[in-house]
């Protein structure tokens, strides 16, 4: 028989047909493919709509924050694996790191992490007064850096609560969170209509105003005040405005060097806090 018969006369291979078994079990895991779970979506992400945060302290606060809504997080391939366990509804993507920083400000230090969330609103007077704990007061201060460190330090000295102004204050920002390295999630962020209210509020439930101020004559250590205190805090430079300095019971200051002026405010409020916590 010729070559070409022989060729002709071949069985054509069933490619529907099944592979004899060879005795394993399973389908062989992918390498990087966690077992019994759908792999990551990897496409190019979409621009957020909500709130994004961003870098580890952050995302992971707002991931075990269980009044936080959350709503997609990215992921580099390498921080995605050293996260905790995700809520099943969360849907995380896979993204590259420029990926990542596409979507968040210039220089944002996002450490692989990145997580869209619904803003938590703008916390509760009511609740801040019964916790008889310090309360800061942020009077124009407008920085998200500063009020995001001042939250920090305000829940390292376990105080109640920021209270700012609604129309002249940040929002919850990626920046504001990022400063804040994690406090945006346990400290009462909370933003008022009229800051000399929330202050006489505040006194009708016992607290003392004590207003921030380098002209005071006396130091926040002499008042001898308890943590029932509101500390009333302004702007670098322009400081406490004349209304609300005139609604404090009473003013002081911090005892610091004639060769510097005054204290960037996360830096007072750090020390007014931890005076108020001794």
């Amino acid at each position: 028989m010729s070559m070409h018969n022989q060729r002709n006369n071949r069985k054509p291979v069933d490619k529907n047909k099944s592979r004899p078994s060879d005795g394993r079990k399973g389908k062989p895991q992918q390498a990087g493919q966690p077992s019994g779970r759908k792999p990551q979506n990897t496409s190019a992400p979409r621009k957020p709509e909500g709130l994004l945060l961003y870098g580890r302290h952050p995302v992971e606060a707002a991931l075990a924050n269980p009044k936080r809504k959350l709503k997609r997080l990215y992921a580099t391939k390498n921080a995605a694996s050293t996260l905790p366990p995700l809520p099943a509804e969360l849907r995380a993507q896979v993204v590259t790191s420029e990926e990542l920083a596409a979507l968040l400000p210039e220089g944002a230090v996002h450490q692989g992490l990145a997580l869209e969330v619904s803003p938590l609103g703008d916390g509760n007077l009511d609740d801040l007064a019964r916790t008889e704990r310090p309360i800061v007061i942020l009077d124009q201060v407008t920085d998200p850096h500063n009020i995001g460190a001042i939250l920090r330090s305000a829940a390292a000295f376990d105080a109640a609560g920021v209270i700012v102004m609604k129309h002249n204050a940040p929002d919850e920002t990626g920046v504001l969170a990022k400063s804040a390295s994690g406090a945006l999630e346990t400290m009462p962020y909370v933003r008022v209509p009229n800051l000399v209210n929330a202050m006489e509020y505040l006194k009708k439930k016992g607290y003392w105003c004590a207003g921030m101020d380098g002209q005071a004559t006396q130091t926040l250590a002499e008042a001898k005040l308890t943590a029932k205190t509101v500390l009333v805090m302004g702007a670098e430079g322009a400081g406490l405005r004349r209304l609300t300095a005139e609604h404090c019971d009473l003013l002081v200051k911090l005892p610091i060097s004639d060769r510097m002026e005054s204290l960037n405010v996360s830096n007072a409020a750090a020390i007014a806090l931890y005076e108020l916590n001794r």
